[in-house]
């Protein structure tokens, strides 16, 4: 009897290298932690061609240079809590502890969170306010991309079928005070509702900058550049509430309706978790 079923290769490579020469002739799915794609695969196990970059030194762990923080892309949730990082991270941090349950903090990677393109995917604000990049390897080319060009939408991205997210890379300075606040149905093990990052720097007790992210509320996670500005030149310490409006808020977003809520609910609480984070930054 004739065997026609297609031949299915798993490839784990140890080098960035031979990553992207395999992939660069076979059309496979990248596994990292599999957090994501296993619950998203219907059938008893996982199909079609697989690049397990798992095994790849150098895309894990946290790294300083003289101008940016690297964050490879198989660095875990609970890598980057324990990793000893500026106040701007605190935020990242707290958002990797809402990531599921421990064991999905174990093994969930911060490339695996971005390349999945949830619009609740709770590293995407934090990381918005750090200005985070991406860096993409093929073997043609490596090219970086700001993260807000990297995500065009719902499990849709940037990453081209001969590409691997290699690292996340956050400039310098980092000397930020930082904070994250998500809404869910429940306190843990639960999928956003609403989240919002902040970031916040100081000068003479004032604002100097600010940066501000809001997640589950657009297709992508949204920066909200007016209220930033805003912001700007405030005390550190004052109430900001009268500044932070529907229209420099709510009106910026696109938020859906759907079982966890409907848009004008996430409209509202989008505002009120903006000057929750605001005041958790700044204190």
């Amino acid at each position: 009897m004739c065997d026609d079923r297609q031949q299915v290769e798993y490839f784990r490579p140890t080098s960035v290298t031979e990553a992207i020469d395999w992939l660069a002739t076979n059309d496979a799915r990248i596994a990292a932690g599999c957090t994501d794609l296993f619950p998203a695969t219907e059938a008893p196990s996982l199909g079609g061609n697989l690049l397990d970059v798992t095994a790849i030194e150098g895309l894990h762990g946290i790294t300083e240079t003289d101008d940016h923080w690297r964050l490879g892309a198989t660095t875990t949730w609970t890598d980057i809590i324990h990793a000893d990082l500026p106040g701007a991270f605190d935020g990242l941090k707290q958002a990797a502890r809402e990531i599921g349950s421990v064991q999905i903090q174990n093994s969930a990677t911060i490339g695996g969170n971005l390349c999945n393109a949830s619009p609740a995917a709770d590293g995407a604000p934090c990381l918005l306010t750090l200005d985070a990049r991406v860096e993409l390897t093929s073997k043609s080319d490596t090219r970086v991309f700001p993260l807000n060009e990297f995500i065009l939408g719902p499990r849709h991205t940037a990453l081209g079928a001969d590409e691997i997210l290699t690292a996340v890379l956050i400039p310098k300075p980092t000397n930020g005070r930082s904070a994250f606040i998500k809404l869910g149905a429940r306190k843990h093990l639960v999928i956003s509702i609403v989240m919002v990052a902040v970031c916040l720097t100081e000068n003479d007790g004032a604002i100097e900058t600010a940066s501000i992210a809001v997640g589950s509320c657009s297709a992508v996670a949204t920066r909200l550049p007016e209220l930033e500005a805003a912001l700007i030149g405030q005390s550190m310490n004052g109430d900001m509430a009268e500044l932070i409006s529907d229209e420099l808020v709510g009106a910026q977003l696109s938020p859906i309706s759907d079982v966890r809520a409907d848009a004008e609910y996430r409209k509202d609480a989008a505002r009120e978790l903006v000057q929750r984070a605001i005041r958790a930054a700044a204190s």
